[in-house]
């Protein structure tokens, strides 16, 4: 089962969700999803649980609780649609090129 976690400390390690995960069952993976550019942690991240079971209680118990100073969202995750585009910027086959619209 693959978990999302949000709203972490920008300090919370990978290692970190594991242990605090594997309170829970037994944790496969455990990853805190760092920005590219900066290095710096997006405060979100991702858990995989084994076990289904476990998984859902690890959600119940942990989706709203205090760690490290943070309130965490801890939710199933979903698997991104095909062509899902998750980017903020649309890039058009115009380059940067920006059309007015007297109507707006």
């Amino acid at each position: 089962m693959n978990i999302f976690v949000a709203k972490m400390s920008s300090a919370t390690t990978s290692d970190d969700l594991e242990t605090l995960f594997g309170e829970h069952g037994h944790v496969t993976s455990a990853k805190v999803i760092m920005d590219k550019e900066t290095g710096h942690s997006k405060c979100f991240g991702f858990v995989e649980m084994e076990d289904e079971t476990e998984g859902m209680n690890a959600i119940n118990a942990l989706n709203e609780t205090d760690f490290q100073g943070r309130k965490i969202v801890v939710k199933k995750a979903h698997p991104r649609e095909e062509g899902e585009n998750r980017t903020h910027r649309a890039f058009s086959p115009h380059g940067s090129e920006r059309r007015f619209n007297p109507n707006r």
